[in-house]
C-alpha cells in the first residue's frame, strides 16, 4: 500500500473585520457679534413755560444722543452632522487543503531472474589419500 501525502495551499481572501457606521455630532451655532448706533435721547418735548406772565406751553428740541449697542447674532443655528464611517477590510491568508491524502493499492508483478548459487554436491570428509606429486619420490 502506498500513502501520498495531502496537498496544502495558500489562499488569501479579503474579510470585513467592521461594518459601516453612521454617527452624529452637534455643530454649534455660528454667531457675530453686529454694532449698531441708536438714538438714545432726544428730539422735542413740550414744557410748560411762563413768557411775559402768561403761562405758555412750549416746544423745546433736545439735542439728540446716540449710543453704539453690541448685538448677538446668530449666522447659523446649531446643527446635528450625519459621518459615515465606511465598513474595514482586511486582507487574510489561509491554508487550504488542495489535494486530500490519497491511499492506493500497488500491484509489484513477480519478477524472475537466473541465479547462480553454491549447492552442496557431497559432504565434506577428512582420510588419509596418496596422492601423486611430480618430481617427488616414487613408491
Amino acid at each position: 500500500m502506498e500513502s501520498v501525502p495531502a496537498i496544502y495551499g495558500t489562499r488569501e481572501r479579503v474579510v470585513q473585520i467592521a461594518p459601516a457606521r453612521v454617527s452624529y455630532e452637534m455643530v454649534p451655532a455660528i454667531t457675530r457679534t453686529v454694532y449698531r448706533t441708536v438714538k438714545v435721547d432726544g428730539g422735542y418735548s413740550w414744557e410748560w413755560r411762563v413768557i411775559n406772565g402768561r403761562k405758555v406751553l412750549c416746544k423745546i428740541r433736545h439735542k439728540a444722543r446716540y449710543q453704539r449697542l453690541a448685538e448677538t447674532v446668530v449666522v447659523q443655528p446649531e446643527r446635528q452632522r450625519r459621518i459615515v464611517s465606511p465598513a474595514e477590510y482586511e486582507s487574510v491568508a489561509e491554508e487550504v487543503l488542495v489535494q486530500p491524502e490519497q491511499r492506493r493499492i500497488v500491484n509489484f508483478p513477480a519478477t524472475y531472474q537466473t541465479v547462480a548459487r553454491r549447492i552442496l554436491v557431497r559432504e565434506g570428509s577428512s582420510r588419509w589419500r596418496q596422492v601423486r606429486i611430480p618430481r617427488h619420490c616414487r613408491y
